[in-house]
């Protein structure tokens, strides 16, 4: 497996720190008036088009509209939003369902004579057990309800986008999420927020910081030593620290025991490969890494059988040493681990309005094809080869090592200039076009099919990150070799990640499916 894939954190950072106020506003003026082509709305579409809900607990439906030029707008806000049975689930001017009692009703969506349906299916919530207090964490952690956020559906756990979950002065689209991590066999839990969602990586990383002083995580041998872990990142940083065992519980669904990555910086000796590792959540701008992507471990049979794999150390009190890890002793994905939904993940955000929004809230659900909210039959699956890459056609190349990635905040592909224009410093490795650019690409599987016309838009990454708001559809930035496609592609869809070698009613793993 290749090293994971992770946003391009650091090129944010070292854009965002030459600038001091707010953007400037656009010229103004006036011109000559010409006549413009009235256009009238065609069709409408609702997302998710079936979802469950717990009672008492939201979710967020958006509107898109499709008009006579064959343009499109979201028009969550602008239409008009009903449940057929209100006794069931109530719904907002704004598209938000509220589970009351368990049922099913249809949402209904319109505009004039133009309407769209989706089917709600509410379950009735239960309750969780309460979450430890923990110990010094910096006000990043808290006790918890439990479900980690709130939700009381089993395989639910809510994600905020630059909401509530996430640590204050996040970077812009950044998904998070909620983790309670266990000593082994006791009750001593900390329910640890600020938990960066990420496909494109695999198993849980958390800061010792986080942690606090109450939980104690049996630590993970490597022969005579203990076993350490170095992560390189696509944006030049890493992590480092030990290889420990805990008990890991996401939602309400089963606790799991599995090895985690503690991100120590202060630990053993510095392998030469990882001198200057993120020493604290601060630095890093997150209290961990949740990879939920399509693999069961973090680096699999390379690993296993390669001392030079790049990754795994034995540390001793004198140094750390180049070391193979058995698949037993690597990081693993958490959800591959659970007794029932551990076939993939659904991931479910509303779409976000050109300009961007304050926040955003949506959910990850485990599972494919093992609930009745998991199940949804208007996807389509991609295999993904055995580096998790399918094909993505754009401008004329075959991008082979493309991917679907919530921990990278936007959409990072080669473009020349004359299709998008690089930001200038302190932005630079970012596109800013003068206007919104409307793009298509037609994704694959790595054997070629199927395939599929995927549309986006690219916007001005200055004028974005100089705005009140935090979460944007169109941000974008250059990559070679690939398409990234960040967090901005799961907007308004739904999208499923079927785990390696695990079958679901859309194929075997592993694949990405919308």
């Amino acid at each position: 497996m290749k090293s994971d894939k992770f946003f391009l954190l650091l090129l944010f950072l070292i854009a965002m720190a030459g600038c001091g106020g707010s953007g400037g506003g656009g010229d103004g003026g006036t011109g000559g008036t010409t006549t413009q082509p009235v256009k009238t709305l065609s069709s409408l579409a609702i997302a998710p088009d079936s979802a469950a809900v717990a009672t008492g607990s939201t979710l967020s439906f958006n509107a898109t509209g499709t008009f006579s030029d064959n343009s499109t707008s979201d028009m969550t806000y602008s239409v008009a939003w009903s449940s057929s049975n209100p006794a069931i689930a109530t719904i907002s001017s704004s598209g938000t369902a509220t589970g009351v009692t368990a049922g099913v009703t249809t949402i209904t969506v319109s505009s004039g004579n133009i309407r769209a349906t989706a089917s709600l299916t509410v379950v009735q919530g239960s309750s969780g057990g309460e979450g430890s207090s923990g110990g010094d964490t910096g006000g990043n952690t808290g006790g918890g309800t439990g479900d980690n956020g709130g939700s009381t559906l089993v395989n639910v756990l809510p994600i905020t986008v630059n909401g509530s979950l996430c640590s204050g002065g996040s970077y812009p689209n950044k998904p998070c999420v909620s983790v309670k991590i266990c000593t082994p066999g006791s009750s001593v839990c900390q329910v640890v927020n600020d938990i960066l969602l990420d496909t494109g990586s695999y198993g849980l990383r958390v800061f010792r910081q986080a942690l606090g002083s109450s939980v104690s995580l049996p630590q993970v041998t490597s022969g005579t030593g203990s076993l350490a872990e170095c992560v390189q990142f696509g944006d030049g940083s890493s992590v480092w620290g030990p290889v420990q065992s805990a008990e890991v519980i996401l939602g309400n669904e089963p606790a799991v025991q599995t090895p985690v990555h503690v991100i120590d910086s202060n630990f053993g000796v510095l392998p030469r490969a990882c001198q200057y590792p993120d020493a604290t959540p601060s630095v890093a701008g997150y209290n961990g890494i949740l990879g939920v992507g399509l693999f069961r471990e973090d680096c699999g049979d390379l690993c296993a059988s390669s001392v030079n794999n790049g990754m795994y150390y034995s540390c001793t009190a004198s140094d750390c040493v180049r070391a193979v890890a058995p698949i037993s002793s690597q990081v693993k994905n958490p959800v591959a681990l659970l007794p029932v939904d551990n076939n993939g993940v659904l991931v479910q955000l509303p779409s976000v309005p050109s300009g961007g929004v304050p926040t955003l809230n949506g959910n990850l659900i485990f599972g494919v094809g093992t609930r009745s909210n998991n199940t949804i039959s208007s996807v389509t699956p991609y295999p993904a080869d055995s580096y998790g890459n399918f094909v993505t056609q754009f401008n004329g190349s075959n991008l082979t090592e493309s991917f679907i990635d919530s921990g990278s905040n936007g959409l990072y592909f080669p473009a020349s200039s004359s299709i998008l224009p690089a930001c200038g410093y302190p932005y630079s490795g970012f596109y800013c076009p003068s206007s919104a650019k409307s793009l298509t690409a037609v994704n694959s599987g790595y054997t070629g099919s199927p395939s599929g016309t995927v549309n986006f838009t690219i916007g001005n990454f200055a004028t974005l990150v100089n705005s009140s708001n935090n979460v944007f559809s169109d941000m974008g930035g250059s990559a070679s070799g690939g398409f990234d496609w960040g967090l901005p592609f799961y907007f308004g869809r739904n999208v499923f990640l079927g785990i390696e070698g695990k079958s679901s009613y859309l194929g075997s793993g592993p694949y990405w499916a919308y």
